[in-house]
């Protein structure tokens, strides 16, 4: 079955011009941590700064860049069949007035997401690192092949989020309120979910944690990857005759179509001889790419049990 959260992971990254929502949505993302997609999750395994890869005096990192909320506030498949207002009875306190709403989910993966305030915290001199940053990622200090590097993270003040498992979907939402006019319940601090049905995820968070980012990709040269490419399938298409003098069997031999996936990039390097990637022509091999709707693709591969 396709993962609930896709539909809302796809519409984050374009609703928001390109940032992506953690995997899981719980863990904390920061400017310089370095991770890997793996198994539909997202590993972070270091930091350029915590781990010294990059000095902290050469990099300059902007606080408090306001983003516009418009942008952080939008649903997919959901639709207000009600939204009224009611009186109650505290005996305490006497009659008190309230407000209700209520959300219809469509299908399968529609969702409702909120938040406040979301505030950015970015490398603004990205350019001026990448070089060595590739350099000691690559060959000085660590091996890696492929990378992601977090440029820039996004903290609201507080977000909700809602998802339906069926097109059934409904949350039943109320507050009370002194105001006469309507208002947006979902997500609000003091409103409360009456009735749930089908909503198979449904999660508040009331903190400020960086839980969204914007990524560079670590990628292989397109020139050399073109380049060994058109080699590979020269070299291929040749095998046939020498496999017919080498092979003491009436193998057929008809031609094809040699052809390699460009998304299998990283097997350029496994051909390279010893040596010929080094910190002198590791730039020849690598540069950086903004991680997108590929990368978010990713996040939900199925892997099997």
């Amino acid at each position: 079955m396709e993962n609930i959260t896709k539909k809302f992971y796809t519409d984050f990254y374009n609703r928001t011009n390109g940032y992506i929502p953690s995997k899981p949505l719980t863990q904390n993302i920061y400017p310089g941590d370095f991770f890997q997609i793996h198994k539909g999750e997202i590993i972070v395994l270091g930091n350029i700064f915590k781990n010294r890869v990059i000095a902290v005096d050469e990099v300059n990192i902007e606080y408090g860049i306001q983003l516009t909320s418009h942008n952080w506030n939008f649903s997919n498949g959901v639709t207000k069949p009600y939204s009224g207002r009611d009186s109650g009875q505290n005996p305490v306190e006497g009659v008190f007035g309230y407000s209700k709403q209520i959300l219809a989910f469509k299908e399968f993966g529609s969702f409702f997401f909120t938040s406040n305030n979301p505030e950015a915290v970015k490398i603004l001199n990205w350019n001026e690192i990448a070089s060595e940053l590739i350099i000691k990622l690559t060959q000085v200090l660590y091996s890696f092949r492929e990378l992601y590097v977090v440029t820039e993270s996004v903290a609201p003040s507080d977000w909700t989020l809602a998802i339906s498992g069926t097109d059934k979907g409904e949350l039943e939402i109320a507050m009370e309120s002194e105001s006469s006019g309507l208002i947006e319940l979902f997500g609000q601090a003091n409103s409360k979910t009456i009735q749930a049905r089908d909503i198979d995820f449904h999660y508040k968070e009331e903190k400020k944690r960086p839980s969204f980012f914007k990524a560079k990709k670590l990628i292989v040269e397109p020139e050399k990857l073109d380049v060994f490419i058109s080699d590979l399938i020269t070299e291929r298409t040749e095998v046939i005759d020498w496999a017919n003098n080498f092979f003491d069997n009436n193998f057929e031999n008809e031609t094809y179509a040699a052809s390699m996936p460009r998304n299998e990039s990283t097997c350029v390097l496994d051909m390279l001889q010893a040596n010929q990637l080094n910190p002198n022509t590791a730039l020849q091999y690598f540069k950086w790419t903004d991680a997108n709707l590929d990368d978010v693709e990713k996040l939900f591969i199925s892997y099997g049990s």
